[in-house]
C-alpha cells in the first residue's frame, strides 16, 4: 500500500511512476480529492465536538440563572451539534474506507531501473549461466520419457481431482522429494536462511498484507471455513512481522520454507496444459527477506543469487532476466526472473522469481522496525523469491538428464539424497 503523504508532497511523481506501467492511469487527483474531503469532514467534527463542548458547559449556567429561553437554546443546540459529530465522523469513516480501498488497489511503483515494457518480450537479460547440452537424438519433453511414464500418473489424477493435478511414484517420486531436501539444506547450510514450516491454511488479513486480496482473490481458493489455501508461503512468511515493532538488530531476517502451494490459474487456460509445468497444486522453496530499508536493493540481488546457485550445483543451464514494467507483478518494485533450459521445449521457462517489494508489503501489515539510533518506528522493506519451484526443477533435471533410451541420469548433486542412486532406468527404477 502507499502513503498517502507521499502522494500529497509529490503527486506529479506519484503518477510518473505509476504510469511507467503500461495500462495503468494517473490517479493522484481521484485519491487527494477524497482525501482533502476526508479530511475536511474530521476537521468539522472537531470543530462541532468544541462547539457542542462548550454548549454543553453553557446548559448549567443557563438553568442556574433561571433562564430557560437560553437554556432550551442551548439544549437544542447540544444535541444539534451531538448529531453533527455523528454524522461528520460517519461520512469521514466510509471515505476513509474508500481511500484506503483504492489506495489497496493500486500497484506498487517500479524502481527507476526497472525496464519500461508491454510484456514478456521486453524483459532484459542481465545473465546467463552454462550450455544447453548438444543431444544426438531429439529431445523430449518430461512426461514423454520411457523411464517417467511408470511414476507421472495425470489419468488417475485427473479422475482423483481433474485437470492441472498430477500422481508421481516411485523414483520420479522420489527425486522430486530429494530436490526439495537439497534446496533446503544449501539454503540453510550454505546462503544461512533460517528453516520455517508453516501452515497452508492463512486468515483473510494475511492474504491482504501481502497483496493477494482484495483485487487477486480468484487466483486462489478459500476454504467454506473462511480459510485461504496459499498460493506460496510468501503468505505465511512475510506475514511473521505482522502488526509486529521488531529491533533494529533483529534484521535482516531471511526465512525458507518447503509447502505445498495452490494456485486456480485464473486466466491461463490453455496455456501448458500437457505434462505437470503449470498445476493447481505443487510443491515450492520459498525465500523471503525482512530488512532494513537501506538494504532491500542489495538483498534482491542476494536473494536471486541464492537460487541461481541451486540450478548451478545441478548443473542446469538458466538465464535471469529483469522484468519489464508490464511483466512484473503487483507488488514488485524489480523483479528477477530466473529461466531454466528445457529441452524437451526448446526453450528456458521461469523457475524462479525473486522480488523486491520496499515498504509496500509493510504498509499493509503494519510491520515496522525501531531504529538504533531512536526516533519513529519506520516500516521494514520485503522481499520474496523462489528457491525453487520443486516441480519445474523436477522437469528440467529429467529433461535435460534424458538419454537416447528413455532413461535419465541424474546430477550428481542429488546422488547423497538416493543412496547412491544416479539414475533412473528405462523401466522407471532408480539404479
Amino acid at each position: 500500500m502507499h502513503d498517502i503523504r507521499q502522494i500529497r508532497e509529490n503527486a506529479a511523481a506519484f503518477d510518473a511512476a505509476l504510469t511507467r506501467r503500461p495500462g495503468v492511469a494517473p490517479v493522484s487527483s481521484e485519491i487527494l480529492a477524497i482525501d482533502e474531503s476526508r479530511r475536511a469532514r474530521i476537521l468539522a467534527a472537531e470543530t462541532a465536538q468544541a462547539e457542542q463542548n462548550k454548549a454543553s458547559k453553557e446548559v448549567g449556567a443557563a438553568k442556574g440563572r433561571g433562564d430557560e429561553a437560553e437554556f432550551e437554546r442551548l439544549r437544542a443546540l447540544v444535541a444539534d451539534k451531538k448529531a453533527e459529530v455523528a454524522r461528520l465522523k460517519d461520512e469521514a469513516q466510509a471515505e476513509d474506507a474508500l481511500l484506503t480501498e483504492l489506495l489497496m488497489g493500486i500497484p506498487n511503483l517500479p524502481f527507476d531501473d526497472t525496464p519500461e515494457g508491454e510484456d514478456e518480450d521486453e524483459n532484459v537479460e542481465i545473465k546467463r549461466w552454462g550450455t544447453p547440452r548438444d543431444f544426438d537424438f531429439a529431445p523430449k519433453e518430461h512426461y514423454d520419457l520411457k523411464s517417467v511414464a511408470p511414476g507421472m500418473d495425470f489419468e488417475t489424477a485427473a479422475k482423483l481431482s481433474g485437470s492441472r493435478f498430477v500422481v508421481l511414484s516411485g523414483a520420479v517420486a522420489r527425486v522430486h522429494r530429494a530436490l526439495a531436501q537439497f534446496m533446503i539444506d544449501i539454503h540453510v547450510e550454505q546462503n544461512g536462511l533460517t528453516e520455517t514450516w508453516t501452515p497452508v491454511l492463512v486468515r483473510d488479513e494475511m492474504m491482504v498484507g501481502t497483496g493477494q486480496l482484495p483485487k487477486f482473490g480468484e487466483d486462489s481458493y478459500r476454504t467454506e471455513d473462511g480459510w485461504w489455501l496459499v498460493p506460496t508461503a510468501e503468505v505465511t512468511l512475510t506475514n511473521i512481522v505482522n502488526g509486529v515493532v521488531v529491533e533494529e538488530s533483529y534484521l535482516p531476517r531471511r526465512y525458507v520454507a518447503h509447502t505445498q502451494c495452490f494456485r486456480s490459474e485464473a486466466g491461463s487456460a490453455g496455456r501448458d496444459t500437457a505434462g505437470m509445468l503449470r498445476q493447481h497444486q505443487f510443491e515450492k522453496v520459498e525465500m523471503v527477506s525482512v530488512t532494513h530499508p537501506d538494504e532491500s536493493r542489495a538483498e534482491l540481488d542476494r536473494m536471486t543469487g541464492c537460487a541461481e546457485g541451486i540450478l548451478e550445483a545441478l548443473g542446469l543451464p538458466y538465464r535471469t532476466v529483469v522484468l519489464c514494467t508490464g511483466d512484473m507483478g503487483f507488488g514488485a518494485r524489480r523483479t528477477h526472473d530466473i529461466e531454466v533450459w528445457l529441452p524437451g521445449q526448446d526453450k528456458y521457462r521461469e523457475i524462479s522469481s525473486c522480488s523486491v517489494c520496499g515498504d509496500f508489503q509493510a504498509r499493509r501489515m503494519n510491520a515496522r522496525f525501531k531504529p538504533d539510533a531512536g526516533g519513529k518506528p519506520e516500516f521494514v522493506h520485503t522481499l520474496n523469491g523462489s528457491g525453487l519451484a520443486v516441480g519445474r526443477c523436477l522437469i528440467a533435471v529429467l529433461e535435460n538428464g534424458q538419454q537416447a533410451d528413455g532413461s535419465v541420469d541424474l546430477p550428481e548433486a542429488l546422488h547423497p539424497y538416493l543412496r547412491g542412486k544416479t539414475r533412473i532406468a528405462t523401466d522407471g527404477t532408480l539404479v
